[in-house]
């Protein structure tokens, strides 16, 4: 499978002329300044660094034998080192032996913040609930690689047989004001926080690290890797896993994975806020629910909430399960009728079923039913073995009635939600996408 990101450079490689109309094209057109990218000098006698990427955060995250690891981090700076072996003798900076330690040890105020997190696996709940900007490294030999990645957190749980009150309580990695925002709450319309409950973190970022929420090695419960509410939030080559739920974006919660790996398998992308998942892949571990599952919310402006996935490649998790899997897996399905979803440029496997998007069910709720105008199942520009514009235009059943659940966009239609800047909101309907990593922003 070569994804169109692959072909892309392919093509830059060896200089094949491509029509500027074609989806190659019109990817070597975004991408054409933003591959250029310079590389640092390999370490004496080590080669460590022999052709690894240069990014603005690479020599606070690239260990070298030269130097201490906080050598060339930003001013506020602080180091979790679980052995404690490259603690400062000299009071520059403050070492933790774990990655919530040093949240908690950060100001509530507008600095910014960094975190430097040395490699090894971290076995922690992580909770950020500070509004001020904060960054969390990752270290790696490699910035731009996220299968080089080091470090790795395995925390969590699955709300098996409803043992916890929320969802909430599962997830690996929570960045929200309080409690009441990270509620997820249940049913179609969720938990509504107080009125006077804060926007959290303007401007979250994770770097070059996985999440991992393994307590079951199924879909067994909700059991999220990653909760994000009331808060923007940028994560770059980075990993989630679970099984059920694995990414949930609350209200209010805004979220940028650019070069990410995300799996699982019912309904692993959900929420109410907005995501958008770029340049990644979406590894499907079996067929559940469908891949999307969001859930749209009534505001006195018209908003853009939704899932948006551009450019990355759809795929069973890996080639044992894949024959088990052709055409089971559903793009996704509506939670409740406000759901707005759309697959752009994306490569789909033949796990893909040929009609795309499924009801919620076949007798679904009448807030669970999928509406024309209101409910967005939507797709543009598909390729590969679970593209199928034939099998999209099929009708299923909802509630005894004969439907197409699908939306094949045109270029016009798709044109409004094209890029993070055109769909990303502040709690007042307002525009928002300066919080995003401009290194990791090709749009």
């Amino acid at each position: 499978m070569l994804s169109k990101g692959y072909l892309g450079s392919l093509c830059l490689l060896l200089a094949i002329p491509v029509s500027e109309s074609s989806p190659f094209g019109r990817l070597l057109e975004r991408r054409s300044t933003f591959d250029k990218r310079t590389t640092l000098p390999s370490i004496d006698g080590s080669g460590l660094r022999t052709g690894i990427h240069f990014t603005a955060n690479s020599a606070c995250q690239i260990p070298s034998p030269d130097y201490g690891p906080m050598e060339h981090c930003p001013q506020s700076s602080v180091l979790v080192d679980p052995t404690l072996k490259h603690a400062s003798t000299d009071g520059s900076y403050d070492t933790f032996t774990t990655i919530q330690a040093a949240i908690d040890s950060i100001p509530h105020n507008s600095r910014k913040w960094t975190i430097l997190v040395m490699a090894g696996t971290y076995h922690e709940q992580l909770n950020v609930t500070r509004a001020g900007p904060l960054t969390i490294l990752g270290q790696t030999y490699d910035p731009l690689d996220k299968a080089k990645n080091l470090v790795t957190v395995i925390g969590g749980t699955a709300n098996y047989n409803s043992r916890y009150t929320d969802n909430a309580f599962t997830s690996t990695l929570t960045v929200a004001p309080n409690l009441n925002a990270s509620l997820t709450g249940a049913g179609p319309t969720g938990f509504t926080p107080p009125d006077d409950t804060p926007f959290g973190n303007t401007d979250f970022r994770v770097y070059n690290m996985d999440f991992r929420n393994t307590e079951f090695d199924i879909s067994n419960g909700p059991a999220l890797a990653i909760s994000i509410s009331r808060a923007n939030a940028g994560l770059y080559f980075c990993g989630f896993y679970s099984y059920q739920d694995t990414v949930y974006i609350g209200k209010l919660g805004n979220a940028y994975f650019y070069r990410n790996e995300i799996a699982g398998q019912t309904d692993f992308l959900y929420g109410f806020g907005t995501a958008w998942i770029a340049y990644s892949k979406l590894l499907m571990r079996s067929c559940g629910g469908g891949v999307t599952a969001w859930k749209g919310t009534n505001t006195t402006f018209e908003n853009t909430y939704g899932v948006y996935i551009s450019l990355t490649d759809v795929v069973a998790a890996n080639s044992t399960i894949a024959t088990s899997m052709v055409g089971r897996c559903a793009l996704g399905r509506p939670w409740n009728y406000l759901h707005r979803s759309i697959f752009m440029d994306c490569y789909m496997d033949a796990s893909i079923r040929p009609v795309g998007y499924i009801p919620w069910s076949s007798n679904a709720a009448w807030n669970q039913v999928v509406v024309p105008g209101q409910t967005l199942l939507g797709e543009y520009d598909s390729y590969g073995p679970g593209a199928n514009l034939a099998g999209r235009a099929q009708t299923q059943t909802q509630n005894g009635v004969q439907i197409v659940v699908t939306t094949e966009l045109t270029k016009s239609e798709v044109k409004e939600y094209s890029t993070p800047a055109k769909v990303f909101m502040d709690p007042n309907g307002k525009l928002t996408s300066t919080w995003i990593d401009t290194q990791f922003y090709p749009y």
